[in-house]
């Protein structure tokens, strides 16, 4: 017969707070259950998806967040992003029942602590609890070949893949030949936001001028060369 022996518990220590963010309201019901077998963890919160966690997150000031992935309005990984910005304190553990990779990725990228399905074992959950209170990470197996299998499959992105839709449109209205001045004029915006624009834009496609920037966008059909109409 096997024993399992946990760390005894302080019971002057505060309880670890913990919040449940899933949109089924019957999985938010069994968590909430399975918190109250344990006296060092407290339910503080629920919440039906990402943008309702970030509004409770602030109001019960979690120590761990159990955040579901999948989700309407919007998901995990977007919440899980905004929070660990907002709240560096909150600790966030993604509990899905999906492992594909860009999951993975993407919410861990975000800052979340740990990566469980929904089909693990009440003791790996509450041991996985303890350990995100404590900083340590914890990784379900299917997570761990996901991030095993994307650094041995690293692709190689070409200049400009990341621009954003603001800086394609600066880089659109470069291309033209227009300046600052004329680009902060037809967008709209001051010459200092398209300044950072450009910046950002020769930072991203490692060029040292605006004419080696607008040369690579049409050789690589980053923009389309404006034609007048």
């Amino acid at each position: 017969m096997t024993i399992t022996r946990f760390p005894m518990i302080d019971a002057a220590s505060e309880p670890i707070r913990v919040m449940v963010v899933d949109d089924h309201a019957v999985v938010r019901g069994g968590l909430a259950t399975f918190l109250l077998a344990y006296d060092d963890l407290q339910l503080v919160g629920e919440a039906a998806n990402g943008a309702e966690a970030i509004q409770a997150c602030g109001i019960h000031r979690p120590d761990v967040i159990l955040m579901d992935l999948v989700m309407p309005e919007m998901d995990g990984a977007s919440a899980t992003r905004v929070i660990r910005e907002r709240y560096p304190e909150v600790q966030v553990i993604a509990l899905t029942s999906f492992k594909e990779d860009d999951l993975v990725q993407g919410v861990l990228a975000a800052g979340a602590i740990g990566y469980l399905l929904k089909n693990v074992t009440a003791d790996e959950l509450v041991a996985a609890i303890r350990a995100a209170q404590a900083g340590r990470p914890t990784l379900a197996p299917e997570a761990t070949r996901a991030l095993i299998h994307s650094a041995t499959h690293v692709k190689v992105q070409p200049l400009g893949h990341d621009l954003t839709e603001r800086e394609r449109d600066v880089l659109t209205l470069m291309v033209t030949g227009m300046n600052n001045s004329e680009i902060a004029d037809r967008l709209v915006v001051s010459r200092s936001t398209v300044k950072y624009h450009v910046s950002n834009i020769l930072s991203k496609l490692q060029a040292s001028s605006r004419t080696e920037a607008v040369a690579y966008a049409l050789q690589q059909n980053l923009v389309e060369y404006p034609h007048a109409g």
